[in-house]
């Protein structure tokens, strides 16, 4: 057996014990953070400081088509598996910078055939071997390892930095899931609104064609002038040109919804038919606190999760300024014939620890640690951006809600009034008081305040979905 050992000097390595570089976590800065039990400003008397639950808000809207649309939504829309993959990119990214940490094992084998130029074997052996060789051949069977030494934590702080980074994705999983809820319940409340006023909108054309063809009748008789017949065409006119609009924004909310559900367009149209009533949001709204909210939006745990990242990353940049220890052992059989590889006579071992130290690269290391420390920085500007944009995005969606609601209010006042307004020119028609014209131009009139109010009561229920959005609800 020849076992042959190198090794290189190491007293220069035990005054040196095991450490962690550069700076621990300590949490995001608190800048412009609420403190636990502060309310929103912007609340009214319609919100409530109770916890709202985080998943399905939609739920409280009460429509079972949308319910279904939204289970269909987070099981196939595509832009949501694509964040989902880049999660478990991360995640095996984890999984690898663990095991660097770990000694690698190789197997190999070798043959190896050589002519070489004639050799005096005598020369080499003491003239115990006469003659000369031409060509030789090599076997070899071996083992071989290396360990790098975590000596000051440079890939201790790789898989923090790789298991914040994890974390990261997970929270943008949950943000993308925010946003596809609210964007599917926005496409289905904006779709029942364009179809209850394109019915609307059908309904005024039958009465503006009644009136018009009264007004001919009239101008036929002597009793009307030609200026009021072409001013009832106009009318009839403009009335018909509020269609196509109509059409075309029902044709591409039923796109939306179909894309957002991972389906082609037009899959969904049987689905979501010619109308339905516009999902009403409950009387009083749960909101919570400003501090809850920046613990539940995701999109603000991810901002944290990534200056996490940021911050052990610069402990790799000031590890990589240090000494570097690894062990390379070597353990192998062979020989000239096959069957040297197995004979543990043929044994040779090679055991080589290695110290590598860089230590004049003329401040390319010190350059690094500081661009890490500015990658720091910059991750935690963006969490306060973060943080104070979804402060402000709460407080204007609240805002615009209590807004929308008393809008609401106002043109459901202006309905009722335009619907009394018809009562009464029915009396009087039936009565013979007023022309059927008259009575005509109020049933348009009302059909025109309902479609004012279908448009008041889809923003008051778009501004619901807005402040669940805001409010960071729609993921599990």
């Amino acid at each position: 057996m020849h076992i042959a050992f190198r090794f290189l000097p190491l007293s220069s390595m035990m005054v040196l014990a095991a450490c962690t570089l550069g700076p621990d976590y300590q949490g995001p800065a608190s800048a412009g953070a609420p403190v636990p039990g502060q309310n929103f400003v912007r609340a009214d008397g319609e919100t409530r400081t109770t916890a709202p639950a985080v998943a399905q808000w939609w739920t409280t809207l009460g429509d079972p088509i949308l319910n279904e649309l939204q289970s269909r939504a987070l099981a196939g829309n595509p832009s949501l598996a694509a964040t989902q993959a880049r999660m478990q990119q991360a995640r095996a990214a984890l999984r690898q910078e663990k095991r660097n940490s770990l000694p690698s094992i190789g197997a190999s084998g070798t043959y190896a055939h050589a002519q070489l130029p004639g050799i005096d074997l005598s020369e080499i052996t003491n003239g115990e071997t006469e003659g000369k060789i031409d060509e030789m051949n090599l076997f070899n069977l071996g083992l071989d390892a290396s360990w790098e030494i975590d000596l000051f934590g440079g890939q201790r702080r790789t898989v923090e930095a790789s298991r914040a980074q994890l974390d990261a994705a997970i929270a943008t999983i949950a943000d993308a899931q925010v946003s596809l809820t609210a964007d599917v319940a926005q496409s289905y409340v904006t779709l029942r609104d364009v179809q209850q006023r394109l019915s609307l909108a059908r309904q005024i054309i039958d009465d503006q064609q009644a009136i018009m063809k009264l007004v001919e009748q009239r101008f036929a008789q002597g009793a009307a002038s030609a200026s009021m017949v072409e001013m009832q065409r106009q009318l009839l006119e403009q009335k018909k040109a509020a269609i196509h609009p109509l059409q075309a924004e029902q044709d591409a909310q039923r796109n939306a919804l179909a894309v957002l559900t991972g389906q082609a367009p037009g899959a969904l149209d049987d689905m979501l038919g010619t109308g339905g009533a516009i999902p009403l949001p409950p009387a009083n709204v749960d909101i919570g606190d400003p501090a809850a909210l920046i613990q539940r939006r995701p999109d603000i745990r991810a901002a944290e999760r990534k200056y996490a990242a940021a911050t052990a990353k610069i402990g790799v940049a000031e590890a990589a300024r240090f000494p570097r220890l690894s062990f390379m052992g070597i353990i192998g059989m062979g020989g000239s014939q096959i069957d040297n590889v197995i004979d543990p006579d043929n044994l040779s071992a090679i055991a080589l620890p290695r110290l590598t130290w860089n230590f004049l690269d003329f401040g390319r290391s010190a350059a690094r640690v500081r661009q890490a420390e500015g990658a720091r920085d910059e991750a935690a500007a963006q969490y306060n951006q973060a943080v104070l944009g979804a402060l402000r995005d709460t407080e204007d969606s609240l805002t615009r809600y209590g807004a929308y609601r008393q809008a609401l209010i106002n043109v459901a006042r202006t309905e009722a009034s335009a619907e009394r307004t018809v009562a009464i020119a029915q009396q009087r028609f039936n009565a013979g008081t007023v022309n059927r014209i008259t009575f005509l131009e109020q049933e348009r009139d009302l059909r025109t305040a309902r479609q004012s109010l279908s448009e008041a009561t889809a923003r008051m229920t778009a501004g619901y979905i807005a402040l669940q959005k805001a409010l960071g609800l729609g993921w599990q």
